[in-house]
């Protein structure tokens, strides 16, 4: 069976749209940040799902700027690295809340919900050490990486306009948590789940002109010139 660029394609396209269903599901109920040391066992799967979600999404961008990176440039390119960054370091964020927090509670249940307060945008009463700098470098690559990747993907037009404005509208919207009540937490998370889902369907729909090469022949066959 010969792995063609169009099912790639294809297959980050439905990873993307997965990635934004599984986005938008956990926020529904989801937990209070303080509910932690009590709701533990929930938050532990909701985690894993995020980590899912994570895994996901990096397929579906990597995707997206492949099908649009000759057009996309600079911009498309630096948008993708960092936003790439941002998910990167949030797969780790959710491994860590899923495997290591726990296990801490009973022994420095403090440390435990100042990061889970800190992830969730606020202030840490105490000092969470290097738990900070992971923290910081993932909101920073999704927000500033989901806006330079949403106007990248925007401007080529390629997948739809719509879905790309609402993706570097929706990230770089989350900023706004620092000022914002707990109960708009949830909520902002939506927009993002449902450009995911936009940009996937779309790029599974249309992976590329039969025209195209690098979306009809073998990726063998596509990538072997390029290294000659």
């Amino acid at each position: 069976m010969n792995v063609t660029s169009s099912g790639l394609f294809k297959a980050a396209g439905a990873a993307a749209a997965v990635a934004g269903s599984i986005f938008v599901a956990v926020q529904v109920n989801h937990p209070a940040e303080a509910a932690f040391d009590t709701e533990t066992t929930e938050w532990v799967l909701r985690c894993s799902a995020k980590g899912v979600m994570s895994v996901l999404a990096l397929g579906g961008i990597a995707g997206m700027y492949l099908r649009q990176h000759r057009q996309s440039g600079l911009l498309g390119l630096v948008g993708y690295v960092v936003f790439t960054l941002g998910y990167l370091t949030l797969f780790a964020v959710q491994v860590i809340a899923v495997a290591v927090l726990p296990t801490l509670l009973d022994t420095n249940a403090g440390y435990v919900m100042d990061v889970v307060n800190a992830a969730a945008g606020g202030k840490p009463k105490g000092d969470i050490g290097g738990m900070q700098v992971v923290l910081n470098v993932a909101g920073a690559g999704y927000i500033l990486g989901g806006l330079l990747f949403g106007i990248a993907l925007f401007r080529t037009g390629i997948l739809p306009r719509w879905a790309s404005a609402l993706l570097a509208l929706s990230t770089v919207g989350t900023a706004a948590l620092v000022v914002l009540p707990d109960a708009f937490n949830r909520p902002l998370a939506v927009p993002e789940g449902i450009a995911l889902i936009g940009l996937g369907v779309a790029l599974w729909r249309n992976p590329g002109d039969a025209s195209d090469t690098a979306t009809t022949e073998p990726v063998g066959a596509v990538l072997a010139p390029s290294v000659r």
